[in-house]
């Protein structure tokens, strides 16, 4: 079996990055044996854009993470701060480590501004999920990257087993 890196969304590994600060463990036994192979490379797209831990909760406001990439629409916070240069620059530093790792797969956190692949919430912070993808997950998409939900790991395993390895 070939050596293979696989981005996951940090806070799928347990690690304190959500916007919230609380850790929200997932618990995937698929997942926990890509991390004891060593295939796991953990990114918070939004900390490593320079957003703190904890932080205002954000959404994009009026459209999903395509439009946010191509400059029509915004990332704004609870708190009405345009932050779409953060999610930007944390969707760019994730595609630049998948090239420089090779990666062709990623599991991200549905639902996330960042992180979503299928929903994210309509920005206007009232709880209520549209189809959409986040900044990262469409930048990775657009740049030849399978991204699947943590909602998805077992398509993605199965995508895995049949594409790559």
């Amino acid at each position: 079996m070939k050596m293979e890196k696989i981005l996951v969304s940090a806070c799928l590994v347990g690690e304190r990055v959500r916007y919230n600060g609380i850790v929200k463990n997932f618990e995937s036994h698929v997942l926990k044996y890509w991390n004891r192979l060593g295939w796991v490379v953990a990114i918070c797209p939004e900390v490593a854009g320079g957003l703190p831990v904890p932080r205002p909760s954000s959404e994009i406001s009026g459209s999903d993470g395509n439009q946010v990439l191509n400059g029509h629409k915004k990332v704004i916070n609870i708190k009405g701060q345009d932050v779409t240069k953060y999610f930007l620059d944390g969707a760019q530093k994730a595609l630049e480590l998948s090239s420089l790792l090779g990666i062709s797969l990623a599991i991200l956190k549905e639902g996330s501004p960042s992180c979503g692949s299928n929903y994210i919430y309509d920005g206007s912070f009232s709880g209520i999920k549209k189809p959409g993808k986040g900044v990262t997950a469409a930048l990775l998409e657009e740049n030849g990257i399978r991204v699947f939900s943590e909602r998805e790991i077992l398509e993605a395993e199965n995508y895995l087993k049949t594409h790559i390895i």
